[in-house]
């Protein structure tokens, strides 16, 4: 009698900066016969070092950790490794992080609350070739369209956010005093708020920083 073949092993990397929730991710998907967890880090600029040693076939990455989060590695790690699948595991549902996600080349997006049977599933339709995505975020994203903001205006933002002046941010950017300042301006206009500083809190909560 021919016997039930066994599944293909994936290896897997978790890139998730609370330990608690890195180690139940870790044991949950070592239960399932066909992940084998590999690799765990606890900061972003971590990431892709430890996958060029360990050279899991997906990541899963969390979007904030200290040294870089998982939108900023997603890049990084498709370029350096371009057969691990990224898949974001996040508690921010947002939009914008969505798009930006997809931008970098990830291929799942899930939140946290969901069962883990639901994540294992999700991780092999995104090796299947698919591009798997929590529905009711999608659908914020549509109806939320793309981010306002143009990469330079971003980056002025981001550069503000620690409460820097406009001469500091010119020094660091390498742009002028007038040049920061018109971009900070349309900043605030596009998101609709008072100042600089509001101007962060709402770009951060779509999404966009």
């Amino acid at each position: 009698m021919a016997q039930p073949s066994t599944p293909p092993v994936t290896r897997v990397l978790i890139a998730e900066d609370q330990a608690m929730m890195r180690d139940a991710l870790a044991v949950l998907l070592d239960l399932e016969d066909d992940f084998e967890v590999v690799a765990q880090v606890a900061s972003g600029d971590e990431i892709v070092p430890a996958a060029l040693r360990t050279e899991p076939g997906v990541a899963l990455l969390d979007i904030e950790m200290p040294g870089g989060g998982g939108l900023d590695a997603t890049a990084g790690l498709r370029a350096a490794l371009p057969s691990c699948a990224v898949v974001i595991v996040t508690t921010f549902g947002r939009p914008g992080y969505l798009r930006r996600a997809l931008d970098a080349g990830a291929r799942g997006f899930v939140v946290k609350d969901r069962p883990v049977g639901e994540l294992a599933q999700a991780i092999r339709r995104v090796l299947a070739g698919e591009i798997v995505v929590d529905p009711a975020l999608a659908a914020a994203a549509l109806s939320a369209g793309p981010s306002p903001l143009t990469p330079r205006e971003r980056e002025v933002l981001v550069a503000a956010a620690d409460g820097s002046t406009a001469a500091d941010i010119s020094r660091r950017l390498h742009l002028s005093e007038s040049t920061v300042r018109n971009h900070l301006s349309s900043c605030i206009a596009k998101t609709g708020t008072r100042n600089r500083m509001e101007a962060v809190r709402a770009a951060r909560h779509s999404g966009w920083l």
